[in-house]
């Protein structure tokens, strides 16, 4: 895709009122953030455009609530920005209203609340897009793991304000699209997660691509259902049987080896620290529930990239929130790690779970790239347009 939208570098924003579409949809437990990378990832832009005298209005999502939700605002989010920005920033909670007279001057860095307790903002609606642009002169896109949706503060609003691409969004654009633009083989994929339907597309898109395509998280057990095996209690996707003989079809159509599991790691309960032992696929008990690979399919999947010179990750191996069932997915992660630095792999990863897997195994900085993005970066490796940057690109013209 070829990109025409403008970059913040050489744009003047002193004395400008600047919205900043950050992605602060982030995981969050008794009302503390548990995972702040996506907010991290944003101070850059941040900073950039204070330090050359602009203020800044934050608007983000976070969850899908259909009205005011309390356990969904944004309101923990403040002190965090507040330690990473080193000044205070101004909260301005419920639903997004045109802004008052006076308020941006006396704050340099206002964070308005969840954008999703405004009636408009999933709609794509001008009317909201207007009552955003009453905050600023100059909108920036800084959320490229929201840009695959068509709504308001992503698409609408490039119609009220001059739009310009944030440092995070056009790094993340550009340098995912050169690394997956240049695959190099032999190539793999591991894609994780709970269903096979929502990600058919992409898992199609991967055995046109890559050499070898490992699955793995619970929609391997989708795939080892649709090949005959019996699955005791474990979770798998009933109606996503027929996607996953599709998705093996095209992989056998292109020479694509799909990795199934050999062995799974089961437990009768779904709790930390839960007894579990590895068992063979003809072995899984009808109270037992499949909720890692096993140790066998770890060394195969080590071998497959023993000899990669190009990996693509989205979705953990198992339930790697829940110990022990984070092994295989450490073991991997490590192993990414070590062949990214020490050989060279081309490593890339996306989605926030796989983020957040990586970073429990503590190799989240040692790939050559993780992405914050979720839908976006899948869609973005189906070769679809993202309705945010075409927003932008259109905005630019």
């Amino acid at each position: 895709m070829r990109h025409t939208w403008k970059s913040l570098d050489g744009a003047d924003f002193k004395g400008k009122r600047v919205l900043v579409r950050v992605d602060y949809n982030v995981p969050m437990q008794e009302g503390e953030v548990t995972n702040d990378e996506r907010i991290i990832r944003s101070i850059p832009t941040i900073k950039m455009l204070l330090g050359q005298g602009a203020n800044i209005v934050l608007v983000s999502h976070m969850g899908r609530p259909s009205d005011y939700d309390e356990a969904l605002s944004l309101a923990p989010i403040v002190p965090i920005l507040e330690q990473y920005l080193g000044q205070s920033v101004h909260f301005i909670p419920g639903e997004v209203k045109a802004q008052k007279e006076g308020v941006l001057g006396a704050h340099r860095v206002i964070l308005l609340d969840n954008l999703r307790f405004s009636h408009g903002e999933t709609k794509n609606s001008l009317k909201f897009a207007r009552v955003l642009a009453s905050f600023a002169d100059v909108y920036v896109n800084d959320a490229f793991s929201a840009s695959h949706r068509e709504h308001t503060s992503v698409t609408a609003i490039t119609q009220c304000l001059p739009s310009y691409a944030g440092l995070l969004l056009d790094t993340e654009c550009k340098t995912i699209e050169k690394l997956v633009g240049h695959i190099q083989d032999p190539s793999a994929a591991i894609v994780g997660g709970a269903k096979v339907s929502t990600k058919i597309d992409l898992l199609k898109a991967l055995a046109i691509k890559v050499d070898t395509l490992v699955v793995g998280g619970g929609m391997a057990n989708t795939f080892l259902a649709a090949e005959g095996h019996e699955m005791g209690g474990s979770f798998y996707e009933a109606e996503g049987l027929d996607a996953a003989r599709q998705v093996k079809e095209v992989a056998q159509e292109n020479g694509c080896n799909l990795m199934l599991p050999k062995d799974v790691v089961v437990a009768s309960e779904f709790k930390a620290g839960a007894k579990s032992e590895a068992v063979g696929l003809d072995a899984i008990a009808f109270d037992k529930m499949a909720l890692d690979v096993g140790p066998q399919t770890v060394i195969e999947i080590i071998e497959v990239i023993k000899s990669a010179k190009t990996l693509i990750w989205n979705g953990p191996l198992g339930v790697f929130e829940k110990k022990p069932f984070d092994i295989a997915t450490n073991a991997v992660a490590e192993f990414v790690a070590s062949q990214t630095q020490e050989h060279g792999l081309l490593s890339v990863a996306g989605g926030g779970d796989t983020l957040a897997a990586l970073k429990h195994a503590g190799v989240l900085d040692k790939l050559t790239y993780t992405s914050t993005a979720g839908g976006a970066f899948l869609e973005w490796l189906e070769g679809k347009e993202l309705p945010g940057l075409a927003a932008l690109n259109n905005n630019a013209l």
